[in-house]
């Protein structure tokens, strides 16, 4: 853990949201705390005064039930996947300042104490709530008995109760203003488009107690009552830093915090929930709430509902932290879904960490250490390399800083090539061969050089691969690189006949069997068949009833996206517009017939199908069915080829909402790259293809559940 802080530095608080005991950690809780820890290691080196955030959610409904299904009480059960928690966090070395537990007293007492503040102020009211409630999202559902959660697709449950309300629909106007006013607020943009949809549809009160079950913190002066689980988890950001007590130093010095990241499937409560209990009990809003996109394995995200969940102590045993933290930083663009496969993290690993940064290393010093007695040579800098190193510092500053932690690093190891390919191009080796002074010196200079450079990528490398860094950094013979001054890092500082430290591997290549070692460890592991067990049965109980043809139904106000409802006519089938058959082929019985074999609500889940508007149309050179169409997802823009030529004329296209398979693997096709697949029904003898669509207004980047 970081000490020594100096209270002069400029605070920076932290936090990432508070995981949920239901299951055990998995990459995806990884993936969001790995990159709080390598923003705040990059504040540390800055000179900031970070505290950084994390913990566990352990009360609701959910828990109660988990926990009885285990034979455990709840509280030993959120005990033990609280651990499992933090156990993971320290091995990996993360440098969180603070671990709070919703069981904890300190934050029992400071939640009672916000329930009081919004009561004392008026916005809370004693009411019922009928309807329905998901227990496995702890989200009330608008909608009839038998209506599925919008968020995960489960059937709700049918609740009548004596409730607590929170005045959510006072905030409403509030929300949109500060929205308005701080862009910055929610992030990235597609996230804060989400948002202002949801709350622009119109916010109704929100529900903030249950009587029906008793793992919670009570209501105080009614414990018959206990608080909603999604107040009570966010009031620990500020639970943590003392609220509720008379005196808290840590709320006066860190409120309101600088960064909190979240997952995008919680956007709502941390975007409009959120800022609405902190304006209703006269606190700050913090500086800016950022949601990252989901972290996908076999196309899914990872879930125990789902089975496909991988456990970061796996990767940890074969490969280490260092390249599991790279991995996910350098892959993914923080803000949008990725993949995650052993095959792609022992193919960047190879490439990145061991051939690039851990090779540049090792060739490099122990040249020093055998041309040059293992001490840095004096010699002159070579500009051109000095400029590469220092335009490297800035470009990876700026990414740091905006949390584009993929540019960062893609520029980091440009200048590693670049390093690299100074050392090819002088060839060192080939200059030691001569001994006379002008030799010595050019291979002074060209040593120096590299090492200098060195000393640049290991500082800026340190917030992301730590331990790694750390070694280099005494290999270079300067000591430990947490104490070290980065505050403001440039060229200089890398003192000839320095000697240098003992020598050893940073990244050892892997071999192939890493990839079947990984797999084999997560197929054997009892947490696999466990969730395999335990998977969810489909929402849909009558296999018939499975869509078969999206009819969207306006959203309802707690939800982000539509819901697909079954509504096709039985002689009409949903196929995609694909752009490797022509519609034509598509109308092909053998094509287009109804499958006879059945699928699960998972595998259809894994079928990602969003709203997108098409920018522009045009038809492809030499292909009478086939159109190149630029079509915007909300969050991003792509390009997909579509046979439906004969069907639309590209100019009637522009401007339409269409439906679009978003995660399928993207083909070429008469040299076009196609990122995804437009949605048809297939009609009529001929397979005319007629695209989805929608008789209301359906956002942007809409999912179809």
């Amino acid at each position: 853990m970081p000490a020594n802080k100096n209270q002069q530095n400029p605070a920076f608080f932290l936090t990432t949201p508070i995981y949920y005991v239901n299951a055990r950690p998995h990459l995806g809780h990884t993936y969001t705390t790995v990159a709080a820890d390598a923003l705040a290691r990059w504040k540390r080196t800055r000179g900031f005064d970070v505290r950084f955030l994390t913990g566990t959610d352990e009360h609701g409904q959910k828990i109660e039930r988990s926990a009885a299904k285990a034979g455990k009480t709840p509280e030993q059960f959120a005990a033990d996947v609280s651990q499992e928690f933090r156990a993971l966090w320290d091995r990996m070395g993360l440098t969180y300042d603070d671990y709070i537990r919703t069981t904890e007293e300190r934050h029992k007492r400071g939640v009672q104490h916000l329930f009081r503040v919004l009561q004392q102020r008026g916005f809370i009211y004693k009411g019922k709530y009928a309807g329905q409630y998901c227990v496995f999202d702890e989200l009330y559902v608008d909608g009839p008995p038998g209506t599925v959660c919008p968020d995960c697709g489960r059937l709700t449950e049918t609740v009548s109760e004596e409730n607590y309300f929170f005045k959510l629909s006072a905030f409403e106007r509030r929300l949109l203003e500060y929205f308005e006013a701080h862009p910055e607020f929610i992030q990235p943009e597609a996230r804060r488009n989400e948002v202002l949809a949801f709350v622009r549809s119109g916010l109704r009160d929100l529900s903030i107690s249950r009587t029906s079950f008793n793992w919670g913190i009570p209501v105080p002066g009614d414990e018959k009552h206990v608080i909603y689980v999604w107040m009570d988890a966010l009031a620990n950001y500020i639970t943590a830093l003392g609220y509720g007590m008379e005196q808290h130093p840590l709320l006066d010095r860190y409120w309101p915090a600088q960064v909190q990241l979240i997952g995008k499937e919680i956007s709502r409560f941390h975007c409009v929930y959120w800022p609405a209990f902190l304006m209703a009990a006269g606190l700050p809003l913090p500086q800016t709430v950022i949601a990252h996109g989901w972290l996908l394995f076999e196309q899914s995200k990872m879930s125990k509902s789902r089975g496909n969940i991988v456990r970061a102590e796996t990767v940890l045993d074969v490969l280490g932290a260092d390249a599991l933290r790279y991995f996910l930083l350098r892959e993914i663009r923080f803000g949008q879904d990725g993949s995650f496969s052993f095959d792609a993290l022992v193919q960047r690993y190879n490439a990145d960490l061991a051939n690039g940064y851990g090779n540049l290393v090792s060739r490099t010093l122990a040249m020093i250490g055998k041309y040059f007695d293992g001490r840095i040579p004096e010699g002159a800098v070579d500009a051109g390399l000095q400029a590469e190193a220092e335009q490297a510092i800035t470009k990876v500053s700026s990414g740091y800083d905006a949390l584009q932690f993929s540019d960062a690093l893609d520029a980091l190891w440009r200048l590693i090539a670049q390093t690299d390919g100074y050392l090819t191009a002088n060839a060192p080796w080939k200059v030691a061969a001569s001994e006379d002074a002008a030799s010595r010196k050019r291979l002074a200079e060209i040593l120096y050089s590299a090492a200098a450079s060195i000393r640049v990528i290991t500082a800026l490398a340190y917030p992301v691969i730590p331990d790694a860094a750390a070694k280099v950094w005494k290999q270079l013979g300067l000591g430990d690189i947490a104490t070290a001054d980065l505050k403001h890092l440039t060229w200089g500082g890398l003192q000839p006949g320095t000697r240098l430290g003992e020598p050893g591997p940073v990244f050892p290549r892997a071999e192939k069997e890493a990839i079947s070692r990984m797999q084999a460890i997560e197929e054997q592991h009892p947490a696999r068949a466990t969730a395999e067990a335990e998977k969810q049965p489909a929402v849909f109980q009558n296999p018939a009833a499975v869509p078969v043809s999206p009819k969207v139904v306006p959203p309802e106000p707690t939800a982000f996206t539509p819901t697909a409802v079954p509504a096709a006519p039985p002689t009409q089938s949903l196929t995609a517009a694909s752009p490797g058959l022509p519609a034509a082929a598509e109308a092909n019985p053998a094509v287009a017939a109804p499958a006879t074999g059945k699928i699960s609500i998972e595998d259809f889940a894994r079928v990602e199908l969003r709203v997108a508007q098409v920018l522009k149309a045009e038809r492809v050179p030499n292909a009478d069915r086939l159109l190149r169409l630029e079509v915007d997802l909300g969050y991003e823009q792509r390009q997909i080829v579509a046979g439906i030529a004969e069907a639309y004329a590209p100019e009637t296209l522009i401007g339409r909402k269409v439906v679009i398979v978003a995660n399928l693997a993207p083909r070429k096709l008469r040299g076009l790259e196609s990122n995804g697949m437009i949605v048809a029904a297939s009609v009529g003898e001929k397979g005319r293809p007629v695209l989805a669509g929608f008789l209301e207004d359906v956002e942007i980047g809409a999912r179809l559940k």
